[in-house]
């Protein structure tokens, strides 16, 4: 929680103007809208252990024809073949692509943690504007910098360890034989590691350190 507030703090010194702050109606849009992505963030969680490509697809094929739907009936035109492809582009990375690692992110991570590794994103686009837009280094970036750079080291530094178990459960995901899959395999599933077929967990107690990744979302 610290980590994540250290972040939270440095994203606000990042955006902050100096004038005070309005419950002004973008604002509380904006709060809105995180608001909705974590809620997504916690349903995609819950969906990682399965192909992070078929996920994005899905949401973008979803998502796509809302906003484009949306666009063409409050009176929008299609842009000049030019900016379509440069649009097409830059969805492709920063949505498909970032999307994706995203969704291994939440497999690997959690939720929690993996939005909160996302939210650097403000300090790294501020760092671009340096080289990019020749923007001027302030005091600001670099005190927002040091918060971001305090959150994160809470979060690799953390240390997680207690005795827990391992409900029996049935899935499929890409996996080594690690601790956690320790499972035979039948004459059709694939050889070398990493693999993916389904595979079942027996139930199991043990105790080393962990994240709250696909496989200890158990409670305390």
């Amino acid at each position: 929680m610290l980590g994540a507030f250290a972040i939270l703090a440095g994203a606000c010194v990042l955006s902050w103007s100096g004038a005070g702050i309005t419950a002004s109606t973008g604002a509380l849009l904006i709060a809105g809208a995180c608001l909705c992505w974590g809620v997504d963030n916690n349903a995609t969680a819950r969906l990682s252990g399965a192909d992070p490509t078929q996920i994005t697809l899905i949401k973008g094929l979803v998502a796509g024809t809302v906003n484009l739907t949306l666009a063409l009936a409050t009176g929008a035109s299609f842009p000049p073949p030019a900016l379509l492809v440069g649009a097409l582009l830059t969805g492709f990375t920063g949505y498909g692509a970032s999307l994706v690692l995203f969704i291994l992110g939440l497999r690997a991570l959690g939720a929690a943690r993996a939005g909160a590794y996302f939210s650097l994103a403000p300090f790294a686009g501020a760092c671009l504007a340096i080289p990019l837009l020749h923007e001027a280094p302030t005091l600001r970036l670099g005190l927002a910098g040091g918060l971001m750079a305090l959150g994160l080291w809470l979060h690799l530094t953390e240390r997680h360890e207690h005795d827990h178990t391992h409900d029996s459960m049935e899935h499929e995901h890409r996996h080594t034989h690690d601790a956690h899959h320790q499972h035979s395999h039948g004459p059709n599933d694939p050889t070398g590691e990493p693999h993916t077929h389904r595979h079942q967990h027996v139930a199991l107690t043990h105790r080393h350190a962990h994240y709250p990744d696909l496989h200890h979302r158990h409670t305390h």
